[in-house]
């Protein structure tokens, strides 16, 4: 196969950081877009230093950054980058954090995107765009790979990815829309290059700061390797003329039920209990809890009481991948892994 000339927004984060080293491995051309240079962080901890680009189109089997802003149009890039042009833009760029303004959701998830796809048009460049499976909003039950229509959001993240994603549909910019569900470490190992979203969750449960969760019985999350996202973002940019157009899961093929995620499984860390959301009462939770629950715990209520089933057929289909098992054994490397990196500490008086 050709080698590939790819620009990655969002290169500095975690899913960019990996996707951009294994395109280079993969002997393709890879720039990435960084707002501000955090450092590239690979799945394994490692971290590395491309050289910045100086104009010139990517070269195969390298990995250059260049910083740009996708707030902006043309991505605040000068016209004369590339000059022998793009094949594809990966869209990874995305404000994540559920705490965020509707302003700050609209500039880079929903304005952003559209300026990204237009930069793809205007380069004559296919555009994969990452969205998230959880545009389905709070549905339950099976949720197909196409557009998700009446979705109610449970946040102004969900509500933003599913704008930002109809908007790349429309460009005019032939698309493969991407939807990760939850990504969390390696598969193999419970690797991860940075701790975010639901592992600081997962933190202040384990410590014991937060002792009660509404949640609904049969609840689950679907949490994805992240090398299992990677990969399949990579089999759509290879085989991107089977896959534009098209809207492809990359979830895991066991969801992971929310009573086992806070189970007696993991030696050193607290137990919450588990409760109805009708019988959930904030009023009666201790200060310190109650100000937890409205500061952290309400954002991730939602996702604890629904129990979405994500068709994922496509990816197997262009290629063949399938995502490793995700059971039991997965979320205990998962701990493993975050407890010799030092991000959860268990109790000694519990273990």
């Amino acid at each position: 196969m050709a080698a590939l000339r790819v620009l990655v927004t969002g290169a500095a984060g975690l899913l960019g950081a990996e996707l951009c080293g294994v395109l280079a491995e993969r002997g393709h051309g890879v720039v990435g877009l960084v707002h501000r240079n955090g450092g590239f962080v690979r799945t394994d901890g490692s971290v590395f230093e491309p050289a910045r680009a100086v104009g010139g189109s990517p070269v195969p089997g390298a990995f250059t950054w260049v910083r740009g802003d996708v707030r902006v149009p043309g991505l605040g890039l000068d016209d004369t980058e590339f000059p022998d042009g793009l094949d594809l833009v990966i869209h990874c760029a995305a404000l994540t954090n559920f705490a965020a303004s509707e302003a700050q959701y609209r500039a880079v998830n929903i304005e952003g995107t559209a300026n990204v796809a237009a930069f793809a048009k205007g380069r004559g460049a296919g555009l994969v765009h990452v969205s998230t499976a959880y545009v389905c909003g709070e549905r339950s039950g099976p949720i197909p790979e196409a557009r998700i229509e009446g979705a109610a959001f449970a946040n102004g993240y969900e509500a933003s990815k599913d704008a930002g994603e109809r908007l790349a549909q429309a460009s005019g910019a032939p698309v493969a829309t991407v939807r990760p569900s939850i990504v969390v470490g390696r598969a193999e190992d419970g690797a991860l290059g940075r701790f975010e979203n639901i592992y600081a969750f997962l933190k202040l449960i384990g410590s014991g700061r937060i002792g009660t969760l509404p949640a609904t019985a049969g609840a689950t999350l679907d949490l994805v390797p992240v090398d299992h996202v990677v990969g399949g973002i990579v089999d759509v940019a290879e085989r991107f003329e089977a896959a534009a157009g098209r809207i492809f899961h990359l979830v895991s093929g066991e969801p992971t039920m929310v009573a086992d995620l806070v189970s007696h499984d993991y030696p050193g860390f607290r137990v919450p209990r588990l409760v109805a959301p009708d019988r959930f009462d904030v009023a009666a939770l201790p200060p310190m809890e109650a100000y937890l629950y409205s500061s952290v715990t309400a954002r991730f209520e939602s996702y604890l009481c629904r129990d979405p089933r994500f068709v994922a057929e496509n990816l197997m289909r262009l290629s063949g991948r399938t995502c490793p098992p995700t059971g039991p054994g997965f979320l205990r490397r998962l701990v493993a892994y975050a407890l010799r990196a030092g991000y959860l500490v268990p109790e000694p008086e519990l273990i």
